[in-house]
Protein backbone atom coordinates (compact mmCIF):
# COMPACT_ATOMS: atom_id res chain seq x y z
CA UNK A 1 0.00 0.00 0.00
CA UNK A 2 1.55 3.26 -1.11
CA UNK A 3 1.30 6.59 0.66
CA UNK A 4 3.08 9.00 2.92
CA UNK A 5 4.98 7.72 5.93
CA UNK A 6 2.82 7.18 8.99
CA UNK A 7 3.61 10.14 11.22
CA UNK A 8 1.40 10.89 14.17
CA UNK A 9 2.79 14.43 14.41
CA UNK A 10 1.62 15.26 10.89
CA UNK A 11 -1.72 13.62 11.65
CA UNK A 12 -2.23 15.94 14.62
CA UNK A 13 -0.94 18.96 12.74
CA UNK A 14 -3.41 18.43 9.92
CA UNK A 15 -6.30 17.90 12.30
CA UNK A 16 -5.66 20.96 14.42
CA UNK A 17 -3.58 23.10 12.11
CA UNK A 18 -6.43 25.50 11.48
CA UNK A 19 -5.21 27.35 14.53
CA UNK A 20 -1.97 28.27 12.83
CA UNK A 21 -3.82 29.11 9.61
CA UNK A 22 -6.13 31.68 11.12
CA UNK A 23 -8.27 29.44 13.29
CA UNK A 24 -8.46 32.12 15.97
CA UNK A 25 -10.10 34.39 13.45
CA UNK A 26 -13.39 32.62 14.11
CA UNK A 27 -15.95 34.66 16.10
CA UNK A 28 -14.83 35.23 19.67
CA UNK A 29 -18.19 34.42 21.26
CA UNK A 30 -18.20 30.65 20.52
CA UNK A 31 -14.58 30.41 21.61
CA UNK A 32 -15.22 32.33 24.82
CA UNK A 33 -18.22 30.19 25.70
CA UNK A 34 -16.31 27.01 24.88
CA UNK A 35 -13.46 27.95 27.21
CA UNK A 36 -15.79 26.71 29.92
CA UNK A 37 -16.30 22.97 30.11
CA UNK A 38 -18.19 21.56 27.11
CA UNK A 39 -20.13 18.35 27.83
CA UNK A 40 -18.80 15.54 25.62
CA UNK A 41 -20.95 14.65 22.62
CA UNK A 42 -20.85 11.34 20.76
CA UNK A 43 -22.26 11.06 17.27
CA UNK A 44 -22.20 8.38 14.61
CA UNK A 45 -22.19 8.42 10.85
CA UNK A 46 -23.25 5.37 8.88
CA UNK A 47 -20.95 4.85 5.91
CA UNK A 48 -22.11 1.39 4.82
CA UNK A 49 -19.89 -0.24 2.22
CA UNK A 50 -16.49 1.35 1.60
CA UNK A 51 -14.38 0.23 -1.38
CA UNK A 52 -10.75 -0.69 -0.90
CA UNK A 53 -9.79 2.40 -2.85
CA UNK A 54 -11.11 4.52 -0.03
CA UNK A 55 -13.54 7.31 0.65
CA UNK A 56 -13.48 10.94 1.79
CA UNK A 57 -15.86 12.12 4.52
CA UNK A 58 -16.60 15.68 5.59
CA UNK A 59 -16.52 15.97 9.38
CA UNK A 60 -18.68 18.17 11.61
CA UNK A 61 -17.08 20.93 13.70
CA UNK A 62 -15.46 19.62 16.87
CA UNK A 63 -14.49 16.19 15.55
CA UNK A 64 -11.86 15.80 18.28
CA UNK A 65 -11.57 12.00 18.34
CA UNK A 66 -12.51 9.45 15.69
CA UNK A 67 -13.11 5.72 15.85
CA UNK A 68 -13.97 3.39 12.99
CA UNK A 69 -16.15 0.29 13.27
CA UNK A 70 -16.93 -2.25 10.56
CA UNK A 71 -18.69 -5.61 10.26
CA UNK A 72 -16.29 -7.46 7.93
CA UNK A 73 -13.74 -8.62 7.00
CA UNK A 74 -11.82 -9.02 10.24
CA UNK A 75 -8.48 -9.33 8.44
CA UNK A 76 -8.78 -5.98 6.66
CA UNK A 77 -5.99 -3.47 7.14
CA UNK A 78 -7.40 0.04 7.46
CA UNK A 79 -5.67 3.41 7.32
CA UNK A 80 -6.96 6.91 8.08
CA UNK A 81 -5.80 10.45 7.48
CA UNK A 82 -7.44 13.76 8.31
CA UNK A 83 -7.50 17.17 6.69
CA UNK A 84 -8.13 20.72 7.73
CA UNK A 85 -9.75 23.62 5.97
CA UNK A 86 -7.50 24.61 3.12
CA UNK A 87 -6.86 21.09 1.87
CA UNK A 88 -3.76 20.02 3.79
CA UNK A 89 -3.77 16.31 4.70
CA UNK A 90 -1.90 14.41 7.36
CA UNK A 91 0.07 11.25 6.77
CA UNK A 92 -1.75 7.92 6.84
CA UNK A 93 -2.28 6.27 10.22
CA UNK A 94 -2.99 2.56 10.65
CA UNK A 95 -6.25 1.90 12.47
CA UNK A 96 -5.69 -1.43 14.17
CA UNK A 97 -8.86 -3.24 15.18
CA UNK A 98 -9.89 -6.01 17.48
CA UNK A 99 -13.15 -7.50 18.52
CA UNK A 100 -14.84 -5.64 21.38
CA UNK A 101 -17.19 -6.94 24.04
CA UNK A 102 -19.32 -5.19 26.60
CA UNK A 103 -17.38 -5.24 29.87
CA UNK A 104 -18.49 -8.23 31.91
CA UNK A 105 -20.25 -9.91 28.96
CA UNK A 106 -19.95 -13.64 28.43
CA UNK A 107 -17.30 -15.04 26.13
CA UNK A 108 -20.04 -16.17 23.71
CA UNK A 109 -21.38 -12.64 23.19
CA UNK A 110 -21.16 -11.35 19.60
CA UNK A 111 -18.05 -9.32 18.82
CA UNK A 112 -17.67 -6.03 16.98
CA UNK A 113 -14.63 -4.86 15.03
CA UNK A 114 -13.66 -1.46 16.41
CA UNK A 115 -10.43 0.37 15.62
CA UNK A 116 -8.59 2.17 18.37
CA UNK A 117 -9.58 5.83 18.76
CA UNK A 118 -7.55 8.48 16.95
CA UNK A 119 -7.24 11.96 18.48
CA UNK A 120 -7.36 14.86 16.00
CA UNK A 121 -8.11 17.83 18.27
CA UNK A 122 -10.58 19.05 15.62
CA UNK A 123 -10.46 18.06 11.93
CA UNK A 124 -12.65 19.00 8.95
CA UNK A 125 -12.32 15.90 6.77
CA UNK A 126 -11.36 12.24 6.90
CA UNK A 127 -10.05 9.87 4.26
CA UNK A 128 -9.95 6.11 4.78
CA UNK A 129 -8.63 3.23 2.72
CA UNK A 130 -8.32 -0.51 3.28
CA UNK A 131 -6.69 -3.66 1.96
CA UNK A 132 -10.16 -5.16 1.37
CA UNK A 133 -13.60 -3.66 0.69
CA UNK A 134 -15.31 -3.00 4.02
CA UNK A 135 -18.90 -3.80 4.91
CA UNK A 136 -21.05 -2.23 7.61
CA UNK A 137 -18.77 0.74 8.28
CA UNK A 138 -19.70 3.22 11.00
CA UNK A 139 -17.71 6.28 12.10
CA UNK A 140 -17.83 7.31 15.77
CA UNK A 141 -17.10 11.00 16.45
CA UNK A 142 -16.37 12.44 19.90
CA UNK A 143 -16.63 16.20 20.44
CA UNK A 144 -15.22 17.48 23.74
CA UNK A 145 -14.84 21.12 22.65
CA UNK A 146 -18.38 22.30 21.98
CA UNK A 147 -17.73 22.29 18.24
CA UNK A 148 -14.68 24.57 18.43
CA UNK A 149 -11.82 22.04 18.29
CA UNK A 150 -9.97 20.83 21.38
CA UNK A 151 -6.50 21.77 20.14
CA UNK A 152 -7.67 25.29 19.33
CA UNK A 153 -9.21 25.61 22.79
CA UNK A 154 -6.02 24.38 24.43
CA UNK A 155 -3.97 27.00 22.58
CA UNK A 156 -6.41 29.70 23.64
CA UNK A 157 -6.27 28.56 27.26
CA UNK A 158 -2.48 28.58 27.26
CA UNK A 159 -2.32 32.04 25.70
CA UNK A 160 -4.89 33.40 28.14
CA UNK A 161 -3.30 31.63 31.09
CA UNK A 162 -6.69 30.22 32.06
CA UNK A 163 -5.80 26.53 32.30
CA UNK A 164 -6.73 25.56 35.84
CA UNK A 165 -4.38 23.50 37.96
CA UNK A 166 -5.31 19.87 38.44
CA UNK A 167 -5.74 18.76 42.01
CA UNK A 168 -3.56 15.99 43.45
CA UNK A 169 -5.29 12.73 44.31
CA UNK A 170 -5.36 12.29 48.07
CA UNK A 171 -6.28 8.74 49.08
CA UNK A 172 -6.93 7.80 52.67
CA UNK A 173 -3.65 5.89 52.49
CA UNK A 174 -0.88 8.44 52.62
CA UNK A 175 1.30 5.77 51.21
CA UNK A 176 4.60 6.75 52.73
CA UNK A 177 7.90 6.33 50.91
CA UNK A 178 7.82 6.43 47.15
CA UNK A 179 4.29 7.55 46.30
CA UNK A 180 4.50 9.93 43.32
CA UNK A 181 2.15 12.86 42.85
CA UNK A 182 -0.98 11.61 41.13
CA UNK A 183 -3.51 14.00 39.58
CA UNK A 184 -7.06 13.20 40.61
CA UNK A 185 -9.62 11.90 38.17
CA UNK A 186 -11.85 14.81 39.17
CA UNK A 187 -9.34 17.17 37.56
CA UNK A 188 -10.00 15.84 34.07
CA UNK A 189 -13.44 14.25 34.42
CA UNK A 190 -14.89 17.52 35.75
CA UNK A 191 -18.23 15.91 36.64
CA UNK A 192 -19.06 14.95 33.03
CA UNK A 193 -17.22 11.60 32.84
CA UNK A 194 -19.17 9.32 35.16
CA UNK A 195 -18.65 5.53 35.28
CA UNK A 196 -21.63 3.32 34.46
CA UNK A 197 -21.41 1.32 37.67
CA UNK A 198 -19.33 1.00 40.82
CA UNK A 199 -15.85 -0.46 40.23
CA UNK A 200 -14.93 -4.09 40.70
CA UNK A 201 -11.88 -5.07 42.74
CA UNK A 202 -9.46 -7.92 42.13
CA UNK A 203 -5.78 -8.35 42.99
CA UNK A 204 -2.53 -6.93 41.60
CA UNK A 205 0.03 -9.54 40.59
CA UNK A 206 1.59 -7.55 37.73
CA UNK A 207 1.29 -4.38 35.65
CA UNK A 208 0.68 -3.92 31.93
CA UNK A 209 2.22 -0.98 30.08
CA UNK A 210 0.28 0.51 27.15
CA UNK A 211 0.40 3.37 24.72
CA UNK A 212 -2.82 5.11 23.70
CA UNK A 213 -1.69 5.65 20.07
CA UNK A 214 -2.66 9.26 20.62
CA UNK A 215 -0.65 11.52 18.29
CA UNK A 216 2.50 12.92 19.86
CA UNK A 217 3.03 16.66 19.99
CA UNK A 218 -0.07 17.53 22.02
CA UNK A 219 -0.24 20.47 24.44
CA UNK A 220 -0.30 20.12 28.21
CA UNK A 221 -3.61 22.00 28.29
CA UNK A 222 -5.03 19.52 25.77
CA UNK A 223 -4.59 16.42 27.96
CA UNK A 224 -7.75 16.66 30.13
CA UNK A 225 -9.88 16.87 26.97
CA UNK A 226 -8.00 13.91 25.49
CA UNK A 227 -8.78 11.84 28.58
CA UNK A 228 -12.46 12.81 28.47
CA UNK A 229 -12.63 11.83 24.81
CA UNK A 230 -10.95 8.46 25.42
CA UNK A 231 -13.34 7.90 28.33
CA UNK A 232 -16.39 8.55 26.11
CA UNK A 233 -15.04 6.20 23.45
CA UNK A 234 -14.29 3.43 25.95
CA UNK A 235 -17.60 3.73 27.78
CA UNK A 236 -20.08 4.59 25.04
CA UNK A 237 -18.55 2.96 21.96
CA UNK A 238 -16.69 -0.04 23.33
CA UNK A 239 -19.32 -0.55 26.02
CA UNK A 240 -16.93 -0.56 28.97
CA UNK A 241 -17.94 0.68 32.40
CA UNK A 242 -15.31 3.43 32.55
CA UNK A 243 -12.05 4.43 30.90
CA UNK A 244 -10.08 1.22 30.52
CA UNK A 245 -6.72 2.21 32.04
CA UNK A 246 -6.01 2.50 35.76
CA UNK A 247 -3.45 5.28 35.24
CA UNK A 248 -2.36 7.52 32.35
CA UNK A 249 0.98 9.34 32.03
CA UNK A 250 1.47 12.24 29.61
CA UNK A 251 4.56 13.49 27.80
CA UNK A 252 5.16 16.09 30.52
CA UNK A 253 5.59 13.45 33.23
CA UNK A 254 2.20 13.98 34.87
CA UNK A 255 0.48 10.91 36.32
CA UNK A 256 -3.32 10.84 36.11
CA UNK A 257 -5.79 8.70 38.01
CA UNK A 258 -7.85 7.17 35.19
CA UNK A 259 -10.40 4.50 36.12
CA UNK A 260 -12.36 5.32 39.28
CA UNK A 261 -12.08 3.24 42.42
CA UNK A 262 -8.98 4.34 44.32
CA UNK A 263 -5.33 4.64 43.34
CA UNK A 264 -4.20 2.40 46.22
CA UNK A 265 -6.85 -0.26 45.50
CA UNK A 266 -6.70 -3.25 43.12
CA UNK A 267 -9.30 -1.77 40.75
CA UNK A 268 -10.28 -4.07 37.87
CA UNK A 269 -9.72 -2.20 34.61
CA UNK A 270 -10.52 -2.95 30.98
CA UNK A 271 -6.96 -2.70 29.72
CA UNK A 272 -5.67 -6.23 29.10
CA UNK A 273 -8.29 -8.73 27.97
CA UNK A 274 -8.15 -11.94 29.98
CA UNK A 275 -5.90 -10.47 32.69
CA UNK A 276 -7.81 -7.55 34.21
CA UNK A 277 -8.68 -9.40 37.42
CA UNK A 278 -5.00 -9.79 38.37
CA UNK A 279 -3.28 -6.68 37.03
CA UNK A 280 -3.10 -2.91 36.95
CA UNK A 281 -2.71 -1.00 33.70
CA UNK A 282 -0.68 2.14 32.93
CA UNK A 283 -0.97 3.90 29.57
CA UNK A 284 1.51 6.45 28.27
CA UNK A 285 -0.33 9.08 26.24
CA UNK A 286 1.17 8.99 22.77
CA UNK A 287 2.31 6.67 19.98
CA UNK A 288 5.55 4.76 20.51
CA UNK A 289 5.90 2.38 17.60
CA UNK A 290 8.94 4.22 16.24
CA UNK A 291 9.83 6.80 18.89
CA UNK A 292 10.68 6.48 22.56
CA UNK A 293 8.74 8.11 25.34
CA UNK A 294 9.85 11.49 26.62
CA UNK A 295 12.36 11.42 29.46
CA UNK A 296 9.72 12.90 31.78
CA UNK A 297 7.15 10.24 30.87
CA UNK A 298 9.68 7.42 31.34
CA UNK A 299 10.69 8.64 34.78
CA UNK A 300 7.06 9.06 35.83
CA UNK A 301 6.29 5.53 34.67
CA UNK A 302 9.14 4.16 36.78
CA UNK A 303 8.06 6.10 39.88
CA UNK A 304 4.46 4.98 39.54
CA UNK A 305 5.32 1.31 39.01
CA UNK A 306 7.83 1.33 41.88
CA UNK A 307 5.13 2.56 44.27
CA UNK A 308 2.11 0.66 42.96
CA UNK A 309 3.72 -2.76 42.63
CA UNK A 310 5.53 -2.57 45.99
CA UNK A 311 2.25 -1.55 47.65
CA UNK A 312 0.72 -4.85 46.53
CA UNK A 313 3.77 -6.94 47.40
CA UNK A 314 5.12 -7.34 43.86
CA UNK A 315 8.76 -6.86 42.85
CA UNK A 316 9.66 -4.90 39.72
CA UNK A 317 11.51 -7.85 38.20
CA UNK A 318 10.36 -11.43 38.00
CA UNK A 319 7.29 -13.17 36.61
CA UNK A 320 3.79 -13.88 37.88
CA UNK A 321 1.58 -16.89 37.22
CA UNK A 322 -1.82 -15.59 36.11
CA UNK A 323 -4.95 -17.19 34.68
CA UNK A 324 -6.55 -16.18 31.38
CA UNK A 325 -10.09 -15.15 32.27
CA UNK A 326 -12.44 -16.78 29.71
CA UNK A 327 -14.57 -13.61 29.57
CA UNK A 328 -11.67 -11.71 27.97
CA UNK A 329 -9.80 -14.56 26.32
CA UNK A 330 -10.72 -13.41 22.80
CA UNK A 331 -8.07 -10.71 23.17
CA UNK A 332 -5.40 -13.03 24.55
CA UNK A 333 -2.52 -14.85 22.92
CA UNK A 334 -3.34 -17.80 25.18
CA UNK A 335 -6.37 -20.10 25.48
CA UNK A 336 -9.14 -19.41 27.97
CA UNK A 337 -8.42 -20.77 31.43
CA UNK A 338 -4.69 -21.25 30.78
CA UNK A 339 -2.20 -20.40 33.52
CA UNK A 340 0.71 -18.45 32.07
CA UNK A 341 3.83 -16.73 33.41
CA UNK A 342 4.14 -13.05 32.51
CA UNK A 343 6.64 -10.37 33.59
CA UNK A 344 5.69 -8.31 36.62
CA UNK A 345 6.07 -5.29 34.32
CA UNK A 346 4.73 -6.49 30.98
CA UNK A 347 3.91 -4.90 27.68
CA UNK A 348 0.31 -5.31 26.60
CA UNK A 349 1.50 -7.53 23.73
CA UNK A 350 2.96 -10.02 26.22
CA UNK A 351 -0.57 -11.09 27.11
CA UNK A 352 -2.81 -10.05 24.24
CA UNK A 353 -2.78 -10.13 20.44
CA UNK A 354 -1.75 -6.52 19.85
CA UNK A 355 1.25 -4.39 18.92
CA UNK A 356 0.73 -2.24 22.04
CA UNK A 357 2.72 -0.53 23.57
CA UNK A 358 4.57 -0.01 20.29
CA UNK A 359 7.98 -1.38 19.37
CA UNK A 360 9.97 1.52 20.80
CA UNK A 361 8.30 1.52 24.22
CA UNK A 362 8.29 -2.27 24.38
CA UNK A 363 12.05 -2.30 23.87
CA UNK A 364 12.42 0.21 26.71
CA UNK A 365 10.79 -2.18 29.21
CA UNK A 366 13.95 -4.09 30.31
CA UNK A 367 15.59 -0.80 31.34
CA UNK A 368 12.33 0.37 32.94
CA UNK A 369 12.24 -2.80 35.07
CA UNK A 370 15.81 -2.28 36.27
CA UNK A 371 15.28 1.38 37.12
CA UNK A 372 11.95 0.67 38.81
CA UNK A 373 13.61 -1.94 41.00
CA UNK A 374 16.19 0.61 42.16
CA UNK A 375 13.45 3.12 43.02
CA UNK A 376 11.16 0.74 44.88
CA UNK A 377 11.29 0.07 48.63
CA UNK A 378 11.70 -3.54 49.67
CA UNK A 379 8.36 -5.05 48.62
CA UNK A 380 6.38 -6.25 51.62
CA UNK A 381 3.64 -8.85 51.52
CA UNK A 382 0.65 -8.32 53.81
CA UNK A 383 -1.98 -11.04 54.15
CA UNK A 384 -5.50 -11.12 55.57
CA UNK A 385 -7.53 -14.25 56.26
CA UNK A 386 -10.71 -15.13 58.13
CA UNK A 387 -10.72 -18.19 60.34
CA UNK A 388 -12.40 -19.79 63.30
CA UNK A 389 -11.21 -18.42 66.61
CA UNK A 390 -9.70 -20.89 69.06
CA UNK A 391 -12.04 -21.31 72.05
CA UNK A 392 -10.67 -20.16 75.40
CA UNK A 393 -9.23 -22.94 77.54
CA UNK A 394 -11.53 -23.79 80.51
CA UNK A 395 -10.23 -23.38 84.03
CA UNK A 396 -8.80 -26.58 85.54
CA UNK A 397 -11.65 -28.81 86.66
CA UNK A 398 -14.36 -26.58 85.20
CA UNK A 399 -16.91 -28.08 82.80
CA UNK A 400 -16.79 -27.02 79.16
CA UNK A 401 -19.24 -24.22 78.36
CA UNK A 402 -21.66 -24.63 75.46
CA UNK A 403 -20.96 -22.28 72.52
CA UNK A 404 -23.64 -19.78 71.54
CA UNK A 405 -22.25 -19.67 68.00
CA UNK A 406 -18.93 -20.11 66.27
CA UNK A 407 -16.58 -17.19 66.81
CA UNK A 408 -14.12 -15.99 64.18
CA UNK A 409 -10.92 -14.03 63.97
CA UNK A 410 -9.10 -12.02 61.34
CA UNK A 411 -5.40 -12.66 61.08
CA UNK A 412 -2.47 -12.05 58.81
CA UNK A 413 1.26 -11.79 58.43
CA UNK A 414 3.66 -9.07 57.35
CA UNK A 415 6.97 -10.07 55.79
CA UNK A 416 9.43 -9.18 53.09
CA UNK A 417 9.20 -11.21 49.89
CA UNK A 418 12.10 -13.41 51.04
CA UNK A 419 10.03 -14.41 54.07
CA UNK A 420 11.78 -12.21 56.64
CA UNK A 421 9.20 -11.31 59.27
CA UNK A 422 8.55 -7.67 60.16
CA UNK A 423 7.97 -7.58 63.92
CA UNK A 424 6.35 -4.80 65.91
CA UNK A 425 4.69 -3.24 62.87
CA UNK A 426 1.32 -1.47 63.22
CA UNK A 427 -1.46 -2.98 61.12
CA UNK A 428 -4.75 -1.24 60.37
CA UNK A 429 -7.88 -3.22 59.55
CA UNK A 430 -9.87 -1.09 57.11
CA UNK A 431 -13.40 -1.18 55.73
CA UNK A 432 -13.90 0.05 52.16
CA UNK A 433 -16.84 2.26 51.24
CA UNK A 434 -17.60 3.35 47.69
CA UNK A 435 -19.83 6.23 46.58
CA UNK A 436 -20.74 7.83 43.26
CA UNK A 437 -19.81 4.74 41.25
CA UNK A 438 -16.27 4.78 42.56
CA UNK A 439 -15.59 8.50 42.24
CA UNK A 440 -15.45 8.67 46.04
CA UNK A 441 -13.76 5.86 47.96
CA UNK A 442 -12.90 5.70 51.63
CA UNK A 443 -11.09 3.17 53.81
CA UNK A 444 -12.22 3.49 57.41
CA UNK A 445 -9.91 2.05 60.05
CA UNK A 446 -11.91 -0.28 62.30
CA UNK A 447 -9.14 -1.63 64.52
CA UNK A 448 -5.38 -1.79 64.88
CA UNK A 449 -2.99 -4.59 65.74
CA UNK A 450 0.77 -5.05 66.00
CA UNK A 451 2.78 -7.87 64.50
CA UNK A 452 4.54 -10.37 66.75
CA UNK A 453 8.07 -11.72 66.38
CA UNK A 454 6.95 -13.95 63.51
CA UNK A 455 5.22 -11.06 61.72
CA UNK A 456 1.79 -12.38 62.63
CA UNK A 457 -1.23 -10.58 64.07
CA UNK A 458 -4.82 -11.41 64.96
CA UNK A 459 -8.08 -9.67 65.87
CA UNK A 460 -10.95 -11.56 67.53
CA UNK A 461 -14.47 -11.27 66.14
CA UNK A 462 -17.86 -12.41 67.30
CA UNK A 463 -20.15 -14.96 65.65
CA UNK A 464 -21.68 -14.19 62.26
CA UNK A 465 -25.31 -14.42 61.27
CA UNK A 466 -26.13 -16.61 58.30
CA UNK A 467 -27.71 -13.83 56.24
CA UNK A 468 -27.13 -10.20 55.40
CA UNK A 469 -24.86 -8.02 53.33
CA UNK A 470 -21.14 -8.54 52.85
CA UNK A 471 -18.36 -5.97 53.09
CA UNK A 472 -14.78 -5.65 51.89
CA UNK A 473 -11.83 -5.40 54.27
CA UNK A 474 -8.11 -4.96 53.84
CA UNK A 475 -5.04 -4.92 56.08
CA UNK A 476 -2.79 -1.90 55.72
CA UNK A 477 0.81 -1.38 56.77
CA UNK A 478 1.63 2.27 56.12
CA UNK A 479 5.39 1.75 55.99
CA UNK A 480 8.10 3.39 58.06
CA UNK A 481 10.84 5.64 56.79
CA UNK A 482 14.23 4.54 58.06
CA UNK A 483 13.10 1.11 59.21
CA UNK A 484 16.08 -1.28 58.99
CA UNK A 485 14.19 -3.61 56.66
CA UNK A 486 13.53 -0.79 54.20
CA UNK A 487 9.96 -2.04 53.95
CA UNK A 488 7.49 0.24 52.23
CA UNK A 489 3.74 0.47 52.56
CA UNK A 490 1.73 -2.67 51.89
CA UNK A 491 -1.92 -3.63 51.54
CA UNK A 492 -3.38 -7.11 51.62
CA UNK A 493 -5.61 -8.52 48.92
CA UNK A 494 -9.20 -7.48 49.69
CA UNK A 495 -11.27 -9.91 51.76
CA UNK A 496 -15.08 -10.16 51.64
CA UNK A 497 -16.77 -11.04 54.93
CA UNK A 498 -20.32 -10.93 56.37
CA UNK A 499 -21.05 -7.47 57.75
CA UNK A 500 -22.38 -9.01 60.95
CA UNK A 501 -18.87 -10.27 61.77
CA UNK A 502 -17.48 -6.78 62.15
CA UNK A 503 -20.51 -5.10 63.74
CA UNK A 504 -18.76 -4.76 67.09
CA UNK A 505 -15.65 -3.30 65.44
CA UNK A 506 -17.74 -0.78 63.49
CA UNK A 507 -19.55 0.29 66.63
CA UNK A 508 -16.30 0.85 68.50
CA UNK A 509 -14.44 2.60 65.66
CA UNK A 510 -14.43 6.42 65.46
CA UNK A 511 -17.33 7.67 63.37
CA UNK A 512 -16.57 9.22 60.00
CA UNK A 513 -20.17 9.90 59.05
CA UNK A 514 -19.72 13.65 59.36
CA UNK A 515 -17.30 13.86 56.46
CA UNK A 516 -17.76 12.69 52.91
CA UNK A 517 -15.35 10.12 51.48
CA UNK A 518 -12.44 11.88 49.81
CA UNK A 519 -12.49 12.21 46.04
CA UNK A 520 -10.17 9.74 44.35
Amino acid sequence: MSGQPLTRRSFLAAGAGAMAAGGLARPAAPLASALGLAPPRLSQRWLGAVPAGGRTITLPPGADLLGLEWAAPAEAGVQLRVGRRGGRWSGWVTAGACCAWLEGASASAPARLIAGPVWTGGASALQLRATHPLAGVRLHIVDVSGGVGAHRLALAREMLGSASALQAAAPTLHAGPGQPRILARAGWARGVARPRVAPAYGVVRMAFVHHTETPNGYLAAEVPAMLRAIFVFHRDVRGWNDIGYNFVIDAFGRIFEARAGGIDEPVVGAQAGGFNLESTGVAVLGAFSSRRTSVAAGRALQRLLAWKLALHGVSAQGRARVRVNPAGAVYSRFPAGAHVWLPHIAGHRDGDATDCPGDALYHQLPAIRRRTRRLAPSPTRATLVLGAAAPPAPAPGAPAQPSAGAAFSLSGRLALLDGTAIAGAPIRLQLRSVARHGEAVNERTLAEARTDAAGGWSLPLGPASSAGREVWLRALYAGAVGQPSGAGAAVSDPLRVPASLIASLEAAAPSEAASAPPAR
